[in-house]
């Protein structure tokens, strides 16, 4: 009885696209110690990628180092981007810990509800933190980058929805989304990519007092709210396509959701 024959080699050459290595990359992360930016955070460092984050709370900022230390490398700071020099405070922070760093992820942010159910401090807190801040973060990340990099914004489906009683926090996502729109223009013949993600409902502290954590469960469970997780896996493949291909947005939505 002869040998069976060697199957053919092969030639997958065609099937997939080249995906680089996010090993040895360096990323800012800001927001980075609760929901969605810690699960970024774990997320990139389990890939290789030393990451600095910041938060406002101290606490946060120790547990969520401990939870990225366990999977990969990271620093991080206590500081409010609110603050006039808070920006200043953790770009310098993340070069005296990081070096140089050629990614990102700009995402702490603040709820916001409507414009006639705020004080006059809560509305300019809120811009300070999840606008002002956005573009700020932007500037100091490109003065570092120079001529490569990746930018990612974490903005909301509030953005297209619009309601009412968040006519604040839609329309500083709103701004962030346009920003990102024109800035990934201003920025890719120099190297650096743009993106803008927006997560419909996702489980986090952010959902505080609205959805306590067992109303998230359950909502998790029922399959009508994300995870914090969902969103880093978007963050993932964003990162993760050759430097040719720019993802310019993702909505990220749950399934069964009709209403995102």
């Amino acid at each position: 009885m002869s040998d069976l024959a060697e199957p053919p080699a092969r030639d997958v050459s065609d099937a997939h696209t080249d995906m680089p290595s996010l090993s040895g990359r360096k990323a800012i992360i800001s927001g980075g110690t609760t929901g969605i930016g810690r699960a970024i955070a774990v997320l990139l460092a389990s890939d290789g990628v030393d990451v600095f984050v910041c938060g406002r709370d101290q606490q946060h900022l120790e547990d969520g180092l401990e939870r990225i230390r366990e999977v990969g490398k990271g620093g991080g700071m206590a500081v409010d981007l609110a603050d006039p020099d808070g920006v200043d405070r953790f770009v310098a922070g993340a070069r005296e810990y990081l070096g140089e760093f050629d990614i990102a992820i700009i995402n702490a942010a603040i709820p916001a509800k409507g414009l006639t159910t705020m004080s006059a401090d809560e509305l300019r807190y809120a811009i300070a933190t999840d606008f002002t801040a956005y573009l700020t973060t932007a500037y100091a990340a490109v003065e570092v980058m120079q001529d490569h990099g990746d930018i990612i914004f974490i903005g909301s489906v509030a953005s297209h929805l619009l309601g009412a009683e968040g006519s604040v926090y839609a329309g500083m996502k709103a701004g962030v989304a346009g920003f990102a729109e024109a800035v990934r223009k201003e920025l890719a013949p120099k190297g650096i990519k743009v993106c803008n993600i927006e997560p419909a409902k996702t489980g986090a502290d952010f959902q505080y007092p609205d959805f306590t954590a067992a109303e998230q469960a359950e909502e998790n469970r029922k399959e009508t709210m994300l995870r914090a997780e969902d969103i880093a896996v978007g963050v993932h493949y964003v990162l993760t396509q050759p430097r040719r291909a720019v993802v310019q947005q993702v909505v990220i939505a749950p399934r069964a959701r009709g209403d995102e």
